[in-house]
């Protein structure tokens, strides 16, 4: 479904801000997988979303979804088969437009535009039944302005938004991160149950360790914009937390003695 060939990508290139944010990533997930990927800050695990979803063109590689070549695709094009929950709640969508208006806006993401036709009786009818499954009663509230709900609301709609028309492939990137501990169970409930619904492909970045551990079927661990580590299987039902903590202990102790190689290496030829 994704195949994500060798690709690299380096910010800022010739300059004391060079950023080298992926190096030779290659990854392909399957039809109806649901990937988790995890790392520390700056190991290209947005990035590699950023990549896929065509935010910026790679300067290497390939990048096919569902065996279409979509390397020099922009954006928005790209949309028509991607949907996309970002960690901002307030990302995504038009907040001074009604909650039935942003539904109809991403019912026709990746084609032409217009509110008119698309906000039919039929249209609300089944906004409402879809909306009426988070138990937030916002089934009734329709026509109200996005913006005015909370952070949770927002984020809930987002998904049910971003999975609307069964997509390829659906992104979520840490869109628990900024919620809080309710809000964020709420939408990894949603998410589980709109993913295995629907078989949708799926590959979402986390910090969380327990969602890490407990959430999806393969798990990939970043670094430095490489692959360090794919679980999958029973090796990925075996993860617990603690088990990813201790790698991520592992990767900084090894850090730390690279780092100490290579002063004591400078201090002996200085």
């Amino acid at each position: 479904m994704l195949e994500i060939r060798n690709v690299w990508k380096t910010f800022h290139p010739g300059t004391p801000n060079e950023v080298r944010a992926l190096q030779g990533v290659d990854l392909t997930l399957e039809d109806g997988s649901f990937t988790i990927i995890i790392g520390t800050n700056g190991s290209g695990k947005s990035t590699t979303l950023n990549a896929v979803a065509g935010s910026f063109f790679v300067d290497e590689g390939q990048l096919r979804i569902g065996g279409t070549d979509v390397t020099r695709w922009p954006e928005h094009r790209r949309a028509s088969l991607i949907g996309r929950v970002f960690q901002n709640p307030f990302s995504g969508t038009a907040p001074s437009l009604s909650i039935a208006e942003n539904f109809s806006l991403a019912a026709r993401r990746g084609l032409s535009r217009g509110l008119g036709p698309a906000l039919g009786s039929r249209m609300k009818a089944e906004m409402r039944d879809a909306v009426r499954q988070l138990n937030m009663g916002l089934e009734a509230r329709l026509d109200n302005a996005i913006g005015t709900l909370s952070g949770g609301q927002r984020q809930a709609l987002t998904l049910l938004m971003a999975a609307w028309r069964k997509p390829q492939l659906l992104l979520l990137d840490e869109h628990t991160a900024a919620l809080d501990p309710k809000s964020a169970d709420q939408v990894i409930a949603l998410s589980e149950t709109l993913i295995a619904r629907d078989r949708l492909t799926t590959l979402m970045v986390t910090h969380s360790m327990q969602q890490a551990a407990s959430l999806g079927d393969r798990l990939i661990m970043m670094h430095r914009g490489k692959v360090i580590h794919d679980l999958r299987g029973a090796e990925k039902a075996r993860v617990r937390p603690a088990d990813l903590l201790e790698r991520f202990e592992e990767l900084r102790r090894s850090e730390l003695l690279d780092e100490s190689a290579a002063e004591m290496l400078e201090r002996l030829y200085v």
